[in-house]
Protein backbone atom coordinates (compact mmCIF):
# COMPACT_ATOMS: atom_id res chain seq x y z
CA UNK A 1 0.00 0.00 0.00
CA UNK A 2 2.73 2.37 -1.02
CA UNK A 3 2.29 5.50 -3.10
CA UNK A 4 4.84 7.24 -5.27
CA UNK A 5 7.37 9.19 -3.23
CA UNK A 6 6.02 12.63 -4.14
CA UNK A 7 2.44 11.61 -3.23
CA UNK A 8 3.59 10.23 0.14
CA UNK A 9 5.43 13.49 0.87
CA UNK A 10 2.37 15.55 -0.08
CA UNK A 11 0.14 13.38 2.12
CA UNK A 12 2.62 13.76 4.97
CA UNK A 13 2.56 17.57 4.64
CA UNK A 14 -1.22 17.50 4.56
CA UNK A 15 -1.37 15.33 7.71
CA UNK A 16 1.03 17.68 9.54
CA UNK A 17 -1.05 20.71 8.49
CA UNK A 18 -4.24 19.04 9.75
CA UNK A 19 -2.57 18.13 13.06
CA UNK A 20 -1.50 21.76 13.52
CA UNK A 21 -5.10 22.88 12.93
CA UNK A 22 -6.36 20.33 15.45
CA UNK A 23 -3.77 21.44 17.99
CA UNK A 24 -4.81 25.09 17.52
CA UNK A 25 -8.48 24.17 17.97
CA UNK A 26 -7.71 22.20 21.15
CA UNK A 27 -5.69 25.11 22.54
CA UNK A 28 -8.56 27.51 21.76
CA UNK A 29 -11.06 25.24 23.51
CA UNK A 30 -8.85 25.04 26.59
CA UNK A 31 -8.43 28.84 26.63
CA UNK A 32 -12.18 29.33 26.28
CA UNK A 33 -12.90 26.88 29.10
CA UNK A 34 -10.40 28.66 31.35
CA UNK A 35 -11.92 32.08 30.57
CA UNK A 36 -15.43 30.73 31.18
CA UNK A 37 -14.47 29.34 34.59
CA UNK A 38 -12.76 32.62 35.55
CA UNK A 39 -15.82 34.67 34.58
CA UNK A 40 -18.23 32.25 36.27
CA UNK A 41 -16.23 32.29 39.50
CA UNK A 42 -16.79 36.05 39.84
CA UNK A 43 -20.60 35.80 39.57
CA UNK A 44 -22.58 36.15 42.83
CA UNK A 45 -24.63 32.98 42.14
CA UNK A 46 -21.57 30.76 41.73
CA UNK A 47 -21.63 29.37 45.29
CA UNK A 48 -25.32 28.47 45.02
CA UNK A 49 -25.06 26.84 41.60
CA UNK A 50 -21.92 24.84 42.35
CA UNK A 51 -23.40 23.62 45.64
CA UNK A 52 -25.62 21.29 43.58
CA UNK A 53 -24.34 17.76 43.05
CA UNK A 54 -23.19 17.21 39.50
CA UNK A 55 -22.75 20.91 38.68
CA UNK A 56 -19.17 22.03 38.32
CA UNK A 57 -17.82 25.30 37.02
CA UNK A 58 -18.34 24.60 33.32
CA UNK A 59 -21.79 23.01 33.56
CA UNK A 60 -22.81 25.63 36.13
CA UNK A 61 -21.66 28.39 33.79
CA UNK A 62 -23.72 26.85 31.01
CA UNK A 63 -26.82 26.68 33.21
CA UNK A 64 -26.34 30.28 34.35
CA UNK A 65 -25.73 31.49 30.79
CA UNK A 66 -28.96 29.89 29.58
CA UNK A 67 -31.27 30.92 32.43
CA UNK A 68 -29.67 34.32 32.99
CA UNK A 69 -29.32 36.13 36.28
CA UNK A 70 -32.59 38.09 36.18
CA UNK A 71 -34.54 36.39 39.00
CA UNK A 72 -37.86 37.90 37.88
CA UNK A 73 -37.60 36.14 34.51
CA UNK A 74 -39.13 32.95 35.89
CA UNK A 75 -41.82 33.73 38.46
CA UNK A 76 -42.08 30.11 39.53
CA UNK A 77 -40.23 26.84 39.16
CA UNK A 78 -42.73 25.60 36.57
CA UNK A 79 -41.66 28.34 34.16
CA UNK A 80 -38.00 27.40 34.50
CA UNK A 81 -38.78 23.71 34.10
CA UNK A 82 -40.85 24.39 30.97
CA UNK A 83 -38.11 26.59 29.50
CA UNK A 84 -35.56 23.84 30.14
CA UNK A 85 -37.80 21.14 28.66
CA UNK A 86 -37.93 19.19 31.91
CA UNK A 87 -41.66 19.63 32.54
CA UNK A 88 -43.73 17.00 30.72
CA UNK A 89 -46.58 17.79 28.33
CA UNK A 90 -49.90 16.21 29.30
CA UNK A 91 -52.51 15.73 26.59
CA UNK A 92 -56.00 14.53 27.40
CA UNK A 93 -58.87 13.71 25.12
CA UNK A 94 -61.88 11.92 26.45
CA UNK A 95 -60.64 8.87 28.30
CA UNK A 96 -57.12 8.94 26.92
CA UNK A 97 -54.24 10.56 28.77
CA UNK A 98 -50.74 10.90 27.37
CA UNK A 99 -47.71 12.30 29.18
CA UNK A 100 -44.92 13.08 26.75
CA UNK A 101 -41.56 14.79 26.66
CA UNK A 102 -41.55 18.48 25.75
CA UNK A 103 -40.21 19.13 22.25
CA UNK A 104 -40.21 22.95 22.29
CA UNK A 105 -37.47 23.95 24.72
CA UNK A 106 -34.11 25.58 25.10
CA UNK A 107 -32.05 22.76 23.63
CA UNK A 108 -28.74 23.94 25.13
CA UNK A 109 -30.25 24.05 28.61
CA UNK A 110 -31.93 20.67 28.12
CA UNK A 111 -28.68 19.05 27.03
CA UNK A 112 -26.75 20.38 30.03
CA UNK A 113 -29.69 19.32 32.23
CA UNK A 114 -29.31 15.70 31.15
CA UNK A 115 -25.57 15.85 31.79
CA UNK A 116 -26.28 17.37 35.20
CA UNK A 117 -28.85 14.72 36.08
CA UNK A 118 -26.50 11.94 35.01
CA UNK A 119 -23.57 13.37 36.98
CA UNK A 120 -25.73 13.83 40.08
CA UNK A 121 -26.47 10.09 40.21
CA UNK A 122 -23.01 9.41 41.60
CA UNK A 123 -22.71 12.64 43.61
CA UNK A 124 -26.05 12.55 45.46
CA UNK A 125 -27.60 9.58 47.27
CA UNK A 126 -30.99 11.30 47.15
CA UNK A 127 -30.79 11.79 43.39
CA UNK A 128 -29.74 8.17 42.94
CA UNK A 129 -32.64 6.95 45.10
CA UNK A 130 -35.08 9.16 43.16
CA UNK A 131 -33.81 7.84 39.82
CA UNK A 132 -33.92 4.22 41.02
CA UNK A 133 -37.46 4.71 42.34
CA UNK A 134 -38.58 6.07 38.96
CA UNK A 135 -36.94 3.15 37.15
CA UNK A 136 -38.63 0.69 39.52
CA UNK A 137 -41.98 2.35 38.72
CA UNK A 138 -41.48 1.50 35.05
CA UNK A 139 -39.83 4.63 33.61
CA UNK A 140 -37.17 4.14 30.99
CA UNK A 141 -33.73 5.64 31.56
CA UNK A 142 -34.45 8.85 29.66
CA UNK A 143 -37.81 9.44 31.38
CA UNK A 144 -36.33 8.80 34.83
CA UNK A 145 -33.42 11.08 34.04
CA UNK A 146 -35.79 13.80 32.78
CA UNK A 147 -37.84 13.47 35.97
CA UNK A 148 -34.69 13.87 38.07
CA UNK A 149 -33.59 16.83 35.96
CA UNK A 150 -37.09 18.33 36.47
CA UNK A 151 -36.74 17.99 40.22
CA UNK A 152 -33.23 19.44 40.23
CA UNK A 153 -34.40 22.48 38.25
CA UNK A 154 -37.16 23.03 40.81
CA UNK A 155 -34.54 22.92 43.56
CA UNK A 156 -32.32 25.30 41.58
CA UNK A 157 -35.15 27.81 41.22
CA UNK A 158 -35.87 27.61 44.94
CA UNK A 159 -32.22 28.06 45.93
CA UNK A 160 -31.65 30.97 43.56
CA UNK A 161 -34.86 32.68 44.68
CA UNK A 162 -34.18 32.21 48.40
CA UNK A 163 -30.42 32.80 47.99
CA UNK A 164 -29.57 29.57 49.84
CA UNK A 165 -27.16 26.80 48.82
CA UNK A 166 -28.36 23.32 47.96
CA UNK A 167 -29.25 21.05 50.87
CA UNK A 168 -29.51 17.32 50.20
CA UNK A 169 -31.96 16.69 53.04
CA UNK A 170 -34.31 19.44 51.87
CA UNK A 171 -34.17 18.38 48.21
CA UNK A 172 -34.56 14.65 48.87
CA UNK A 173 -36.03 14.09 52.31
CA UNK A 174 -35.71 10.52 53.48
CA UNK A 175 -39.01 8.76 53.27
CA UNK A 176 -39.86 6.60 56.24
CA UNK A 177 -40.25 2.95 55.39
CA UNK A 178 -43.78 1.77 56.10
CA UNK A 179 -44.12 -0.46 59.16
CA UNK A 180 -46.56 -3.27 58.62
CA UNK A 181 -48.01 -5.22 61.50
CA UNK A 182 -49.05 -8.78 61.07
CA UNK A 183 -52.69 -9.32 61.86
CA UNK A 184 -53.42 -12.31 64.04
Amino acid sequence: MRQPSQVEQAMGHQAIALLKQLDAACTSVDDLAEATVEAFDTHPDTKIITSFPGLGSLTGARVLAEIGDNRSRFTDAKGLKTFAGAAPVTRTSGRSLAVMARRVKNQRLASVGYVWAFASLTASPGARAHYDRRRADGDRHTAAQRNLFNRMFGCLHHCLTKRTPYNELTAFPTMPTPQFTIAA
